[in-house]
């Protein structure tokens, strides 16, 4: 079973039905039970990372997503959700994270021709256009296996960590190379 995790920042119908596109059944959830014994765990988001971890928080979900990311168990971060796998983000003032990955999410600096958010396609790995909504964006670090250029920079858009791996792109919006990252997901 596939568990997408509901703690109120995400984009859960449009990954829902990105999965079921391919044929594959995913229970939405705010089960932390539920979460630990899925075979595969998903966590979208969209919003800010201060508003988020406060809602894991409330929600008692907190160490049961670390876990999952922990776990061995294939997982996947989606945009907000690859975000709060590291360990800070200087958004609203600065927050602490879930810090399964190493590494700091910083904002986009003003830079004249480039808007904040980034909103639409683009490259990762200079290869393979993919849809992205974001005005923070991770530092490159061990893990990093993805890059997009945007703004002057060079961040990180695909991480890998065993088994974890998350995307600050949104497969489930990116067409079929987004499909086809979900499917082999899926395959894990």
């Amino acid at each position: 079973m596939t568990a997408i995790v509901d703690y109120k920042a995400g984009n859960l119908t449009s990954v829902k039905l990105a999965f079921a596109a391919l044929g594959a059944e995913a229970t939405v959830t705010r089960d932390p039970r539920t979460i630990a014994a899925a075979d595969r765990v998903v966590f979208p988001g969209v919003g800010a990372a201060k508003s988020a971890m406060a809602n894991l928080a409330a929600l008692g979900l907190t160490e049961a997503v670390r876990a999952a990311a922990l776990s061995g168990k294939p997982f996947l971060g989606i945009c907000l959700g690859m975000q709060i796998l590291f360990e800070h983000s200087e958004e609203d003032g600065g927050v602490d994270l879930l810090g399964v990955l190493p590494g700091k999410v910083r904002r986009f600096p003003d830079v004249p021709g480039f808007k904040v958010p980034e909103i639409g396609w683009n490259q990762v790995n200079g290869k393979t256009d993919y849809y992205f909504v974001h005005s923070y964006y991770a530092e490159k670090g061990p893990y990093t296996v993805g890059t997009t250029d945007y703004a002057g920079l060079t961040f990180t858009s695909a991480v890998r960590k065993g088994n974890l791996t998350a995307y600050q792109f949104h497969p489930e919006k990116s067409g079929r190379a987004g499909l086809a990252l979900l499917k082999e997901f899926l395959s894990c």
